[in-house]
């Protein structure tokens, strides 16, 4: 996890930049460095996962080019092998120094080659090119300054103050001679694969493996997020069997009602790992919040409820061991579906929410993650995320994905269902929200604190204020307002809430809480 951040100087003073790139360093607390290439500017601040040493510090230049990368390119070893064998030499082992030499022999068409979460910046000798993986794991913001040239930043916090309005950089996109160009959209396939059931179940299995194994490629130690549920436990468990020594697993849960701890705990016994717990405390979520909001640049209920959680786990895990690489389960539910899609009144519609899920995934889930764990100066990898993983479920008919099994995500389970990974109570474990699973108790806090803030014609006036997604609980307020303490008027960062398909049977609901389905079931006992 690193932070970085490129512009062409003149219309702002350097030193205004300076300030709000230093807001940045915990993503990269290991160096920083600052370059100029004729008017432009590359700044960097690393967090050293591969090519430990000084020859894998950015930016990376050849010639008269240059270039600052956060991020991870999975598959860059034959890559670079092909690169080597075209004439090409590499004075560091990270991933990221191929970044120059792919665009130089391959120009734009290297960003459909790569496989990795990555936002990049590169001067090619005239001008900047900007570039982010296809799925938005990695965070970068863009604004227009005095002189309407562009700025580029890992995170929104750099840019407020140098800009009039913060906007994410699309997903799968490169901006290049003053336009944005989409090179790649994983969840439209031109046809839906024609494999049996037997067939779509061996390619879930042995491409999720290789995903993982691709994330497991680090020069520092690497640790597995467990909440119990299906997602994280399937990752904890085929990243268990890929060593030969114990990995480390971690899960956080309230005090008093932690649902998820039970279950982490069986899996980490079940699979061998070296496993950890922490606990927190109504005192230590609603101290959080303010910290929890700034660091991730949103208002979104759901995004914070569950942010809480893994933000005060990974801040466990940074004061406590040397891991520097945690594991996640996100990406799961949008390819496989939620509670609430069981509500979906056909394929199409199931397909269309998918298709919606993954394109904001950038504001929610993998927002989630990358803020909450590069807070704390460890890296996030998400192999549910994996660019092949993604473009095969994608290609799967949903009819097939749709629950009509009596159990969400079916394909998913059945596809580990022989390798005895898991405890059968685990694989086949009803989903709990991680907001609800590491406490009921904590969302319940959240509404009574947010509540105890304002009366009820408090809360309606203070609303008003708001044209963008206008809060629409106490909690919502809550939230908004200390969103705009740190983000003023930049509301339309964020495209919406997240809440599920209100137009659907079942789902009109006013709270992002699987809870409040009648389909929760036994989800989270």
């Amino acid at each position: 996890m690193c932070s970085i951040l490129g512009y062409k100087r003149g219309s702002i003073k350097d030193e205004d930049v300076q300030k709000g790139f230093e807001k940045s360093k915990y993503r990269g607390p290991d160096a920083t460095r600052v370059m100029d290439f004729n008017e432009y500017r590359l700044m960097f601040h690393r967090l050293s996962i591969m090519g430990l040493d000084e020859n894998g510090m950015q930016p990376f230049t050849d010639g008269d080019m240059a270039l600052v990368c956060n991020g991870e390119i999975y598959d860059f070893r034959p890559l670079k092998e092909e690169l080597i064998n075209k004439g090409y030499t590499f004075k560091s082992g990270s991933d990221c120094e191929i970044l120059i030499p792919m665009f130089k022999e391959y120009g734009t068409r290297m960003f459909e080659m790569i496989n990795g979460e990555y936002a990049m910046i590169l001067y090619d000798g005239h001008e900047l090119l900007a570039a982010r993986d296809p799925i938005g794991i990695r965070p970068l913001f863009y604004g227009y300054l005095r002189d309407g040239s562009i700025i580029f930043s890992s995170i929104a916090l750099s840019l407020v103050g140098l800009v009039e309005e913060i906007i994410p950089f699309p997903i799968g996109s490169y901006y290049y001679h003053g336009e944005f160009h989409k090179y790649i959209d994983l969840c439209h396939p031109d046809e839906y694969v024609k494999d049996d059931r037997d067939t779509i179940y061996h390619s879930i299995h042995d491409l999720l493996i290789k995903g993982i194994k691709r994330r497991m490629d680090a020069d520092a130690p690497v640790g597995f997020l467990l909440s119990g549920g299906l997602d994280s436990s399937l990752v904890s468990a085929i990243g268990q069997k890929c060593v030969n020594h114990p990995i480390k697993t971690y899960a956080i849960g309230m005090v008093d009602d932690a649902i998820d701890l039970k279950y982490a705990r069986m899996v980490a016994d079940y699979i061998g790992s070296e496993h950890h717990e922490f606990y927190m405390t109504r005192d230590d979520v609603v101290k959080s919040l303010d910290e929890v909001i700034k660091m991730l640049g949103t208002y979104d209920i759901t995004t914070i409820r569950a942010s809480i959680g893994m933000y005060l786990c990974v801040k466990k895990i940074h004061e406590t061991s040397d891991t520097r690489v945690l594991l996640t389960g996100e990406i799961s539910d949008e390819l496989f579906g939620y509670k609430y899609t069981d509500y979906a009144p056909d394929a199409k519609s199931f397909e269309e929410e998918s298709v919606k899920r993954i394109e904001e995934l950038y504001m929610y889930d993998v927002l989630r993650a990358d803020r909450a764990i590069s807070s704390n100066s460890i890296e996030a990898r998400v192999p549910f995320g994996d660019v092949d993983f993604v473009r095969y479920v994608m290609s799967i008919d949903p009819e097939l994905k749709m629950n009509r099994y009596g159990k969400g995500k079916y394909l998913l389970r059945k596809a580990f269902e022989d390798d005895h990974l898991l405890p059968d109570e685990i694989l086949w474990r009803e989903k709990a929200a991680f907001s609800d699973a590491v406490g009921h108790s904590m969302v319940d806090d959240l509404k009574e604190y947010a509540e105890s803030l304002y009366t009820d014609e408090e809360y309606e006036i203070l609303r008003t204020k708001y044209t963008i997604n206008p809060p629409f609980t106490k909690e919502s307020l809550l939230y908004r307002e200390i969103f705009e303490k740190y983000y003023p008027h930049q509301g339309a960062m964020i495209k919406d809430f997240w809440m599920p398909n209100k137009s659907w049977e079942g789902c009109d609901v006013n709270d992002p809480s699987a809870r409040v389905l009648k389909n929760y079931g036994d989800s989270g006992k």
